[in-house]
């Protein structure tokens, strides 16, 4: 197999967890040319990834049939000896099937899957191991077809130089005002709408558990469309006399990862920032909703072990019970949060 195409074009957090399926295919088939189809707004992450070779931009299912059209003749083009779907749906399985893509392979679900002709069956809904494991198993069964030994990555999954992150470093103090000589915890209350997450009165409860009289600096990282959010758990966390700056503004999706690279750990909801910070390795808190479909077991981010801690709400039979952030009690995970944190940074 020379050219292999990996389609995971949904969300920032899903794509994120893929690497690791990247760097094992990139390991076990070093010679192998690996092309990665992503939607627009992951496509400068995808570039950055050191197991991807090249990226194709996905014009979506919502696309026009020209835009799509353009699509299957820029797949067939490139001439691909094999597909890896790392997740299905009916828009995926057409497009390697009308591609003409000889080898298919994606996981056995809904009745689409008849368009791929080699499939592993993996029962996702029922979240028994992390979505970054579905994936590697997927391209486990690849390397297997093709009687080659899986080699197995690890953390961290990408990673700048001293040079880089020493001027990332000073770019931020000096356009932050922060110093440059203590630690500093980032702090993403925005959830993109993916998930639930804390409220920002638990946020600023949390956070001011954990700077107490401690000396280091606060960042509260916003996306497109959260700048107020972090400005109002700013405004939360003044009244608790704890000083705090809001990074809402920077130079795309790889500037951005560089300064999460530049946290000495980082605290969000399950979202997409959360696990671009333990791609490069960085310490991260998360809190994520008991409910079977999105537990901290499934959404587990990829750092390396013991660089990470989850918090859920109990569990409970009730949906939405289990997805109440507000049962998550701040005074009885601190003691947990400051150990991991004393301990990582």
């Amino acid at each position: 197999m020379k050219k292999i195409l990996v389609i995971r074009n949904d969300k920032i957090g899903d794509f994120m967890l893929a690497w690791p399926a990247f760097a094992m295919l990139k390991r076990s088939l070093p010679d192998a040319e690996i092309t990665a189809l992503v939607p627009s707004y992951t496509k400068a992450l995808a570039e950055l990834c050191p197991s991807i070779d090249k990226v194709l931009v996905d014009c979506g299912k919502g696309a026009d049939k020209l835009s799509k059209k353009a699509l299957i003749q820029t797949i067939k083009a490139e001439q691909f000896d094999a597909s890896i779907c790392l997740f299905s749906d009916s828009y995926n399985a057409k497009l390697v099937w009308q591609s003409k893509i000889p080898f298919r392979l994606a996981p056995a679900t809904k009745i689409s899957q008849f368009l791929y002709n080699h499939r592993v069956t993996q029962r996702r809904s029922q979240s028994a191991k992390p979505e970054f494991e579905y994936n590697l198993d997927l391209v486990r069964a690849f390397l297997k077809k093709l009687n080659v030994s899986a080699s197995e990555p690890a953390a961290p999954y990408l990673t700048f130089t001293s040079d880089e992150l020493v001027s990332q470093k000073a770019k931020l103090a000096e356009g932050l005002a922060i110093r440059n000589d203590v630690p500093w915890l980032y702090v993403h209350a925005g959830s993109g709408g993916s998930a639930n997450n804390l409220s920002l009165s638990q946020y600023a409860e949390l956070v001011a558990g954990i700077v107490g009289e401690k000396t280091m600096e606060v960042v509260l990282t916003a996306g497109p469309g959260e700048e107020e959010k972090a400005r109002e758990l700013q405004a939360l966390l003044n009244e608790k006399q704890v000083s705090s700056v809001v990074y809402d503004k920077n130079d795309g999706l790889q500037d951005f990862t560089r300064s999460i690279a530049c946290a000495d750990a980082f605290i969000a909801g399950s979202t997409g920032p959360l696990h671009i910070a333990a791609t490069v390795d960085v310490p991260t808190i998360g809190f994520f909703p008991a409910k079977r479909s999105a537990t901290p077991l499934r959404w587990q981010p990829i750092n390396s072990k013991g660089k990470h801690l989850a918090f859920a709400p109990p569990k409970d039979k009730d949906k939405e019970v289990a997805a109440d952030m507000s049962k998550i009690d701040i005074d009885t995970i601190l003691p947990d949060a400051n150990a991991f944190l004393a301990r990582v940074i």
